[in-house]
């Protein structure tokens, strides 16, 4: 017999809010001790007897997570991700296709991430007793023995026999007197753990859930693979799948169907009272995690975040759960009701901000007290020099590879830093990152390259456009810094003169790679040309009147007023969907660029575009979740509804430039939500339609795009200056 543990490691835990939240849910959180309920799950699957991979089947958002807690528990495994959740069955039906590809006769384990069961030993033993019924056709469930009636939990009447016996019927959650009543008379808590051989789960969902069936077989076949067939990325079609449990699509259905009885000690951990029930507790039935404080309290389960204190004085059984801006208070015996108020907040989207005032104080201490000393400390490396590319929720540097974009902005955002009045070494961090750029990436030619190695060695040479705009852009930044350090001047003019190289006979400039005619990379370029202009260099007011004219002639769509992304080499727009694309993030983006040059130049005429820009960029915010998605369709139509951080800054600062403050602050409470990650001072980049950030470390190129717009809430602001 070969054995494969199968994790199911989805839902949100909503019952658990605060803490558990689709962007960290609980099963990947601490809650009861010291590690995480999914690593307590694969510590305990790991001594199963003839146990193969451990399988884990999760969202494609949770990947990296889920590796980094696998590493913890000493494990390794496959990781099969779903392009989309679509409950259980879809999870199951895709592990048991890749069991049986792989073992025939293979046996499947299939376990929830996010239960607490102490005693592993006991939990192994009732595993290879149920899979030696599970080898002769049984779908093997365990239920547990209640020690209390609970209407938290489904319940089995276990037909007669000893061992693995038949299923006579499953029992939805009942009311609490039916609970008492089942208990009485014998019933089962439904554990949600079985055991079945690959074979019969797929010929049991053959017959009784063929749609789920093929939908994951062939979203198996359409698999992407990556790190040694480590993570299997399902394809689009298992978004096809019939969104059901396990329980509704096959258990209640099949007459295979059986049940092994278990007495030991067991819970789903699903709201507040039953993680209260596993903690550890004080004389007086007290559980706190964090710096919490008791006076004349009882059965209290308490639970703050880093940095706030409880006191807790004259209550009885209550959960108090702080995590972040969210305060839980709750009776324990109502915790089951924590989702409904979950779901009423996630409705509301995220924390408005009363005034532009305020939001420019919270981001004010944000930058000082966390971002800003962290990506020095630990963004830069002070051994080779330069700068990470990412750090993730530990600090830990992603790759060792430098991109040149992340030198330069990392040089620009402490330039401007020490612009805007933060007191700490913003000098020494931006030459300490202009230094390595300058070094080790400038070629003969007077262009940079893109990328290099941690002790600066060229892995490649290639001079992207995008790269020279960021390089002039760090150079305007250190120019406005230091006024009297004539270097910067000077190199950003033999950088003006160095891109004659890149330029293209029909206007504008070529970019390296895929997309050579582009709007994207013109947009930086005139972004540095402005702030150089702004920063009192006359010498790169044709640049930057250059470029405003092909943007306004040829970038911006003349009938639709919105502007598009690639074009051909006659500065038209490109055929197909290339050319069809809109990115509301450019569309403010350029929105602020207009009006800054309309300004500096005292250009009214130009206003009017920045204005239909900014109403293009605007009918892409998805206001329930108050971000600017990524991509449209020339119609308006979606194309892209995940949300990047970028956008969101851009959103922020084009309405503070275009002073539109309903859309301030819309934008600055949206933007907000990306920096409330688990490290303070770090960020989520991706927003999934769903709610819930891609867990991937932070980008550190993102940096450059939050401090110019904190510019310019510190602008509208004053007071609130770092």
């Amino acid at each position: 017999m070969r054995i494969y543990p199968v994790i199911m490691c989805g839902g949100h835990g909503s019952r658990l809010w605060p803490t558990s939240s689709p962007a960290r849910p609980k099963q990947f959180i601490p809650l009861s001790g010291r590690r995480s309920s999914f690593e307590d799950t694969v510590r305990r699957v790991l001594g199963i007897e003839g146990s193969g991979d451990i399988l884990v089947v999760t969202n494609a958002a949770y990947a990296d997570i889920v590796e980094e807690q696998l590493a913890a528990a000493g494990a390794t495994g496959v990781i099969l991700l779903e392009p989309e959740a679509r409950d259980s069955a879809a999870a199951v039906a895709a592990a048991a296709l890749y069991i049986q590809a792989r073992h025939p006769a293979g046996v499947a384990v299939v376990v929830s991430a996010d239960h607490h069961l102490p005693d592993a030993e006991a939990f192994r033993a009732a595993v290879l007793q149920a899979a030696d019924a599970a080898e002769a056709g049984a779908i093997a469930t365990l239920g547990v023995v209640p020690s209390v009636p609970s209407a938290a939990y489904g319940y089995i009447k276990p037909g007669l026999g000893e061992g693995v016996r038949p299923i006579e019927t499953f029992v939805e959650k009942p009311s609490m007197e039916r609970a008492k009543a089942y208990v009485a008379e014998g019933y089962l808590w439904n554990s949600g753990n079985f055991i079945a051989s690959a074979a019969t789960l797929v010929s049991e969902l053959e017959r009784h859930a063929p749609k789920t069936l093929q939908a994951a077989r062939a979203g198996l076949a359409e698999a992407a693979h990556e790190d040694g067939d480590r993570r299997v990325l399902l394809g689009d079609s298992f978004r096809n799948a019939p969104k059901i449990s396990v329980d509704y699509a096959v258990m209640e259905k099949t007459d295979r169907a059986a049940v092994l009885p278990v007495d030991f000690a067991w819970s789903d951990l699903g709201a507040w009272d039953a993680i209260w029930k596993v903690a550890p507790k004080d004389a007086d039935g007290n559980s706190a995690r964090g710096d919490v404080r008791f006076a004349g309290s009882t059965n209290v389960f308490a639970r703050g975040s880093e940095g706030v204190r409880i006191g807790v004085i004259g209550v009885h059984d209550l959960a108090i759960v702080v995590e972040g801006q969210d305060v839980l208070v709750s009776a324990l015996n109502s915790s089951q009701g924590v989702k409904s108020v979950a779901e009423a907040f996630a409705a509301s989207g995220p924390i408005p901000f009363a005034m532009i005032e305020e939001a420019a104080g919270w981001y004010a201490r944000w930058l000082s007290n966390h971002a800003l000393p962290i990506w020095w400390a630990l963004g830069a490396d002070h051994e080779h020099g330069g700068f990470h590319d990412c750090l993730d929720m530990n600090h830990w540097p992603g790759t060792p590879l430098r991109r040149a974009r992340v030198q330069t902005r990392q040089t620009y955002t402490y330039a401007m830093a020490g612009r805007l009045g933060w007191t700490g070494p913003w000098r020494e961090a931006a030459h300490h990152g202009w230094r390595f750029f300058h070094k080790n990436y400038l070629r003969p030619d007077g262009l940079y390259r893109t990328l290099v190695a941690p002790d600066g060695a060229n892995i490649d040479d290639t001079a992207y456009l995008y790269d020279q705009a960021f390089a002039l852009l760090a150079l305007s930044a250190l120019y406005a810094a230091e006024p009297d350090n004539g270097q910067h001047l000077a190199q950003a003019l033999s950088l003006m003169s160095a891109l004659d190289g890149l330029r293209h006979a029909n206007g504008g400039f070529r970019e390296s790679g895929e997309f050579p005619f582009q709007s994207d990379a013109h947009m930086h370029l005139v972004e540095a040309a402005i702030c150089m202009v702004e920063a009192g260099a006359s010498q790169f007011v044709p640049l930057a009147e250059e470029i405003m004219n092909l943007a306004m002639t040829r970038f911006i769509d003349p009938n639709g007023g919105f502007l598009r992304e690639y074009f051909n080499e006659a500065w038209r727009p490109a055929d197909g969907d290339d050319g069809r694309l809109i990115e509301p993030g450019h569309q403010f983006e350029w929105a602020g660029l207009i009006a800054r040059w309309s300004r500096l130049t005292q250009d009214s005429s130009m206003m009017g575009t920045a204005r239909t820009l900014f109403d293009s960029g605007s009918r892409g915010v998805d206001h329930q979740r108050m971000v600017a998605v990524n991509e449209l369709w020339d119609d308006f139509s979606m194309r892209d509804d995940e949300a990047r951080l970028w956008p969101q800054t851009e959103y922020l600062k084009a309405a503070l430039i275009m002073d539109e403050p309903a859309h301030a602050l819309t934008a600055a409470a949206g933007l907000r939500n990306y920096l409330a990650a688990p490290t303070p001072g770090l960020w989520w980049d991706k927003l999934l339609p769903d709610g819930r950030f891609r867990h991937e470390p932070a980008p550190a190129s993102s940096f450059y795009h939050i401090i110019s717009a904190y510019e310019h809430l510190a602008q509208a602001h004053p007071a609130a200056r770092i």
